[in-house]
């Protein structure tokens, strides 16, 4: 491992639909291994009756303000609107109300539109502009809000709305780009089993409908609690920001984002953060790095079969103390009550480590991973 590659021997997980070959791309380069699962497919908004519907809506009656909230569900809004004929008459009303952006890309959308934002905030958060209209007062007010795409009660921007409904605003809300879960989910559940079973070391998000997607799914499934308890304890939960983070800020699941909401930044600040929150084991003379999916010695990335994997795993839950032959028995796939598997799993783990030392035998009671009892403190 190398300052090039600080992200060998990581398995991370992206959910992204869009620009994901690209993120992958970034992730592989710094040495991650990715698995991907798309989390979202989105409907055509040339396609989306519900959408034109309300677009003919806001044309009858424009609101006074309209906040906007992507970039690229703006830019296709117009351009949806475009192909309904109404483009003309879509900027008519928008150039009437007052435009809010929540961030740059919402900000470039408009102006690429030939209209004109009044305010976007610092932040680029939809907190903020809440807070902002909120400050000003609501009431009696009709404000459309785009969607980040179907609400679900995992969806930020429904809760938004229900915000300002409660304060008295007439809200109209745009779906643009309104997403669906993909055809074939095959991809999803195995990634949802990879975060639960200790397959991944990170899962990223770039969208808060992808993080919807995936927490439905999960539940659809019966694997939400354990996904859950994943998300909680050992897999870390990264999002390109706070509007992507907040169904898991609800759950209680932590989560660390890029100080820039890019897609650059977030692959730059997974290469920092994972390292650090790295176990590093010194055993026999080698550094051990156990991750999701395989164990880095002395720089090397060594891909180990399940069961060696489940050992490792055990054995560097409490590195220096001995594990004993029935507690390690337990972790092995397929369990079972014959302790000579686990002589021979063990075999097989330093077989596969090669380094036979690293993993020491402490007669009558169990194994242990040999680190210097100054590392480890007194054992038990």
């Amino acid at each position: 491992m190398n300052d090039s590659t600080p992200l060998l021997g990581f398995t991370v997980g992206i959910t992204a639909s869009r620009r994901a070959e690209e993120f992958a791309t970034l992730l592989t380069r710094r040495g991650a291994s990715v698995v991907h699962a798309p989390a979202i497919r989105i409907i055509p908004l040339a396609d989306d009756t519900e959408l034109e519907r309300v677009t003919r809506e806001i044309v009858a009656d424009p609101p006074k303000i309209v906040v906007a909230t992507t970039g690229i569900g703006f830019r296709g809004w117009v351009e949806a609107a475009d192909g309904w004929g109404l483009a003309e008459k879509l900027g008519e009303a928008l150039s009437q109300a007052r435009l809010l952006a929540r961030g740059p890309k919402a900000k470039g959308a408009i102006r690429a539109a030939d209209l004109k934002e009044e305010w976007s905030p610092a932040g680029e958060s939809s907190a903020e502009v809440l807070d902002h209209l909120l400050a000003e007062g609501v009431e009696g007010v009709r404000i459309a809000v785009q969607l980040h795409g179907a609400t679900t009660e995992w969806e930020p921007v429904a809760d938004f709305c229900e915000v300002l409904r409660c304060a008295g605003a007439d809200v109209i809300p745009v779906p643009v780009y309104r997403w669906v879960p993909p055809d074939d989910q095959s991809a999803m559940d195995k990634l949802i089993e990879l975060a639960a079973t200790r397959g991944l070391d990170a899962i990223t998000f770039t969208s808060a409908p992808a993080v919807a997607s995936m927490l439905d799914r999960a539940r659809e499934t019966g694997m939400l609690d354990p996904l859950i308890h994943a998300l909680r304890q050992r897999v870390v939960v990264t999002c390109v920001g706070p509007v992507t983070a907040a169904p898991f800020v609800e759950l209680e699941v932590p989560t660390t984002m890029p100080s820039r909401f890019r897609l650059g930044a977030l692959a730059r600040h997974l290469a920092d953060e994972l390292p650090r929150r790295a176990s590093r084991i010194r055993a026999a003379g080698h550094d051990l790095g156990i991750r999701g999916g395989c164990v880095v010695v002395d720089g090397e990335v060594k891909q180990l079969a399940p069961a060696s994997m489940s050992l490792l795993r055990a054995l560097g839950a409490r590195p220096g103390r001995v594990v004993s032959r029935e507690q390690l028995l337990a972790v092995l796939p397929g369990g079972g009550d014959d302790t000579h598997a686990v002589e021979t799993a063990v075999a097989r783990l330093r077989s596969s480590l090669g380094a036979a030392k690293v993993v020491q035998t402490v007669v009558k009671r169990g194994y242990r991973l040999a680190v210097d009892p100054v590392d480890c403190g007194d054992e038990e």
